[in-house]
Order: C-alpha cells, then sequence, then structure tokens
C-alpha cells in the first residue's frame, strides 16, 4: 500500500469513529454570517484598542489548510471562496469535548466557526474560536508541494486540487468571470439582444473546421456538434433581430495546442447597418475598457512583454502585411506558381487544391502573424479565403473583413457579412470543390442558410471574439488549458 492509500485508509478509519461518537461527518446546518474578505475589510484597518471593544461574533465556514498546534491550544489557517483568516483554538474556550475533536481534524477537512475578532502578538487578524463544527470529512490528503509538481497534466485533470491549493489559478477563472460579464453589459448597453442558437446542427457551417459527428436516435439523423453559430445568428438578423450576440461553446475535432482545445468559448455579434469600419471600432472600445477595467491602465504585460491598447491600433493590408513583415517578393502576391514555391522552401504543407489566397494565407500564418505584438488589425483578405464576407466594392478579389492579432496570435474575426444570396450559393459550391473528402456527408449546401437570404439581409457587419484566448491575455496565462477549467485531455491510464 503506498503512503496515500494508508493515509486515505486511516481518515475512513477516523470518520467511522467519528460516527460511532454520534457525530454526523457530513451535516448541512451550519449559518454563515462573514466571509474572510468580510473580516478583514471590517477589522483590518481598527487598532488593537479599537479590536479589543469589538464583541460581535461572526461565523465563517472553510476549509482547514493548515494547523500549528501548541498543545493546549493551535493556530488553523481557514480558506473560504475569498480568501484566507487565522483561527485560534483553545481548549478552555471550546471546551475539552469539542478540543478532542478538534484534535482529529485533519488538512483538508471543511470546519464552521463562530468567535471574535483580534490581533496577535504578529499583527495577524484572528478569530478567536468560541465554537465549531466539522462540516465535511476529507478523505484525501492534499497536495504538500504543489507548487513544485512537474507533472502539468495532473493539475489540469485534477483543477479541483489546483483551485484548493493556488490561489492564482483561482484569480484566472475570477478574471474569466468578470470578463463575460463585462461583455454582457457592453453589448447590452448598445441595445444588443443575447441569443442562444443550437449546438447540434444537421449541417456543420460558419467555418471550414473538422466538426465532430453525433447521432440523434428518435429521429434517426446524423449531427454535429457546431463549430461556429455564424449561420444561425444572420438567421435571426434576416428575421429582424438586428442587434444580436451569443456568448457559445463551439467544437473543432482538429488538433490540441497552447492555443487550440476541441472544445471552447466564442463571443459572436452582429449589427445591421454597420460594417467592418464599425466592428474594428467596438472591438477597440470593447478591448480598451476590458485591460483598464481589470488592470488599471491601459496596458498590461503579457509573457513579458508589454503591449499598449491604447487606441488606435495600427491597421495595415493584408497584402501590405506580406510585403513588410513577411518580406516576400511582391510577384508572390500576384503569380500562383511563385507564391507556392516560397510555401514549399518554408516547409508549409500545402493542399494539393489549394487556391492561390489559401497559399498566401498559409504564408501569412507563417511569416506575418507571430511579428503582430502590438494589438492589429489585418484587413482585405483574399475573396478565395473569406467565404462569407461582402466582396471589396474596388477590388473584388478581396473581402471587407479584417482580423486582429495581439501577442502573435489571432483574436478576433470580423467582415462586412455576404448578404446576396446567388453570390453566396456561388461561393458555397467553390468551397465544396476544393474540399477532397467527398465521402463526408457533412460537405453539402446549407439551403436553409441560402433561403434565408433569399428572403433579404440588410447590410450587416459580424465579429468573432475568442474569448479563452482574450482571458490568456487579460490573466498573461501561456496556455490555453490555464483558461479552461477541464480542458481535454487523454484518458488517463
Amino acid at each position: 500500500m503506498d503512503e496515500t492509500s494508508a493515509l486515505v485508509q486511516q481518515r475512513i478509519k477516523n470518520l467511522e469513529e467519528l460516527r460511532q461518537k454520534g457525530i454526523n461527518p457530513f451535516p448541512n446546518d451550519f449559518q454563515v454570517t462573514h466571509t474572510s474578505h468580510d473580516l478583514h475589510q471590517t477589522y483590518d484597518s481598527l487598532s488593537d484598542e479599537q479590536l479589543k471593544s469589538v464583541q460581535e461574533s461572526s461565523r465563517i465556514a472553510g476549509r482547514l489548510m493548515a494547523v500549528r498546534d501548541f498543545g493546549k491550544a493551535s493556530f488553523v489557517q481557514v480558506q473560504d471562496r475569498k480568501g484566507r483568516i487565522q483561527a485560534y483554538f483553545r481548549k478552555d474556550v471550546v471546551g475539552d469535548q469539542a478540543f478532542e475533536l478538534f484534535k482529529k481534524l485533519d488538512v483538508g477537512d471543511f470546519v464552521g466557526i463562530e468567535g471574535t475578532i483580534f490581533r496577535t502578538k504578529t499583527q495577524e487578524l484572528t478569530l478567536h474560536v468560541q465554537r465549531f463544527q466539522l462540516l465535511t470529512k476529507c478523505l484525501r490528503p492534499l497536495p504538500e508541494k504543489w507548487h513544485g509538481l512537474t507533472d502539468v497534466e495532473a493539475r489540469y485533470r485534477q483543477r479541483y486540487l489546483d483551485l484548493i491549493v493556488n490561489p492564482k489559478v483561482k484569480e484566472t477563472f475570477l478574471i474569466r468571470a468578470k470578463v463575460l460579464d463585462r461583455i454582457r453589459s457592453f453589448f447590452t448597453q448598445r441595445d444588443y439582444v443575447e441569443v442562444e442558437t443550437p449546438m447540434m446542427h444537421p449541417i456543420p457551417g460558419g467555418a471550414t473546421a473538422k466538426p465532430f459527428k453525433t447521432h440523434h436516435n428518435a429521429l434517426d439523423m446524423e449531427l454535429y456538434m457546431r463549430v461556429a453559430p455564424e449561420l444561425y445568428l444572420k438567421r435571426l438578423v434576416v428575421g429582424g433581430l438586428e442587434r444580436v450576440f451569443e456568448i457559445n461553446r463551439c467544437f473543432r475535432n482538429e488538433g490540441i495546442s497552447t492555443q487550440h482545445n476541441p472544445e471552447f468559448t466564442m463571443l459572436e455579434f452582429y449589427q445591421s447597418y454597420a460594417t467592418y469600419y464599425d466592428m474594428m471600432q467596438m472591438t477597440e472600445d470593447l478591448l480598451f475598457s476590458l485591460v483598464k477595467e481589470l488592470h488599471g491602465k491601459p496596458t498590461l504585460t503579457y509573457q513579458g512583454t508589454e503591449i499598449d491598447f491604447t487606441p488606435p491600433w495600427q491597421k495595415m493590408g493584408f497584402h501590405q502585411s506580406l510585403l513588410e513583415y513577411g518580406k516576400v517578393d511582391p510577384s508572390i502576391l500576384k503569380d500562383s506558381f511563385k507564391a507556392r514555391e516560397k510555401a514549399k522552401a518554408l516547409g508549409v504543407d500545402l493542399k494539393k487544391e489549394a487556391s492561390h489566397g489559401r497559399v498566401l494565407a498559409d504564408l501569412f500564418d507563417e511569416l506575418v502573424e507571430p511579428n503582430l505584438i502590438q494589438p492589429t488589425f489585418i484587413t482585405l483578405y483574399p475573396t478565395d479565403v473569406s467565404p462569407l464576407s461582402r466582396r471589396n466594392p474596388e477590388d473584388p478579389e478581396i473581402v471587407d473583413r479584417f482580423e486582429l492579432f495581439v501577442a502573435g496570435r489571432e483574436i478576433a474575426n470580423g467582415f462586412s457579412e455576404l448578404n446576396d444570396p446567388i453570390d453566396q450559393r456561388e461561393r458555397f459550391l467553390e468551397q465544396l470543390r476544393e474540399r477532397t473528402d467527398e465521402g463526408d456527408p457533412s460537405l453539402r449546401l446549407d439551403e436553409d442558410f441560402l433561403r434565408a437570404l433569399e428572403f433579404g439581409m440588410p447590410p450587416t457587419a459580424g465579429e468573432g471574439i475568442g474569448i479563452d484566448r482574450l482571458v490568456m491575455l487579460l490573466a498573461d496565462a501561456p496556455s490555453i488549458r490555464d483558461v479552461i477549467f477541464f480542458p481535454l485531455l487523454r484518458a488517463e491510464k
């Protein structure tokens, strides 16, 4: 039996002893009046003399995180949802029987404690315990040196432990919650309506990613987990909801990396009578306000690099970025053969049927994207890699589209929407011609979406923002797994 198993068995034995003494190790009748934060906020500023006059009793509950035993007295650290506070147990105060129970508590147990506040000689705010109650018996020992673990996968797999012992991890997810709350306020204040669209689609659309498949038994039909909500949100615009947004879960059956998880969160929003210029303006406003609210200033440091979100941000055309950042020969922009040769020289894996625009996009990913550290809008993408975007009125080979890059990665993608149903059908057909996996039943036209466009969609602009990558920036997290509570991992062996 290993050490952990032995400790678990000992705790189970202690649990049974408690039950034999008539003590319920899992009660649910303790009433909390304060959190650790409440006590610190109320009493931290008071002097020792002022604290001596405080008679109010406080009741808090939380997990025992540390115990310092001095025989007939002990100091403990109790952790609740707001932080930690020290508590002081004395045998002559809580009584012999209660103190005997206290001695049998383990680090990790949940307790409810009641007492008055004071400050120790080391000036630490402390709750002097008059009464306490065991609320939950912890049967597994907490890791003693969690910070020293080199097995990062264990932290992701057992996120509950990571949250217990690592305050920075908890803070990351509190930042995520604040970001989502702020985003909702931002859009509702601009007369947007939050909506929910299906997560199971009969035809995957809105992106070219490989979908997850499932099957509905009652209807006997194949369904696909949502790769993007775009086509359903546009149906709502057709129906007269002129400003809509959705914070949604998407699923793409593709690779896993520090920037990719098969299940991820997107913000998508659409506004009638707007252009991609309006979307860029809104994106600047949104991210600038988020950074200022979370960091108190318009800059943040991400992985050692300071990033300034003060508007206006740099804007550069797609082709111009290949010349300036990629240092490519200008002829590559027009000559498909030369573009392919350049891509092959860089070791880019090209599909045989890849269009010229697709090859240029692959060159962009390789040569340009890593250099876009400060917030940068890349605009006017090739039409053949933008099947849902409105053509530029001056040059039909490019579209009114942008992508936002920060810290060398894509954060957002937006464009003036294509609302010409005839052009949209042709673009969809061209997409299908470029795909080689003809046996895939998902490769078919979304006739209902095309029918919706035929009823008329007003001029509209829309955008998608990757919430996970955005939180990575705002929380200085190096991996997408650090901002997803339970990232997908291989099955445990």
